[in-house]
């Protein structure tokens, strides 16, 4: 791992630059969620997961997502290559948009590259609310949202 350390503003302070650091983001995870928490007044936050296997075991598709403040955030879904096609991501989808619901949640939101899946999610009832340019080729991130219920 190489680092480089750069002098930094204030007595004995060190502003480094590394690899990922495990440590450092769960510090960095507690500090925003506490400040979140005084902010809005929602301190609950719930990561959970979905997942469909084969008859052997074999991972064939999974979703992972939180609740918190309201809000279903879809962080990952992915279905294998050999299973698209065969409504696994539509199920997965609904699966988590359940899941939210059932911890109090009653929007949904998600983004997708434009190489992606953005059209499969307007086809489950979400609605474009913004881009971001820039993504290598040409592409765009696009932010979906979803009132649940």
């Amino acid at each position: 791992m190489s680092e480089a350390t750069k002098p930094a503003q204030g007595q004995g302070a060190a502003l480094t630059v590394g690899e990922h650091d495990p440590e450092l983001v769960k510090r960095l995870e507690d500090g925003l969620d506490a400040f979140n928490a005084a902010a809005t007044g929602h301190a609950e936050e719930a990561e959970f997961s979905v997942r469909v296997t084969d008859a052997d075991g074999e991972l064939i598709g999974g979703l992972s997502a939180r609740a918190w403040g309201g809000l279903c955030d879809i962080h990952l879904l992915w279905v294998r290559e050999d299973s698209r096609g065969q409504g696994w991501g539509a199920k997965l989808l609904r699966a988590a948009e359940e899941e939210g619901i059932r911890r109090g949640c009653d929007r949904a939101a998600v983004s997708s590259y434009t190489f992606q899946a953005p059209e499969f999610y307007q086809r489950q009832g979400y609605e474009e609310v913004g881009r971001l340019p820039g993504i290598p080729g040409g592409h765009e991130d696009v932010f979906l949202y979803k009132k649940l219920g």
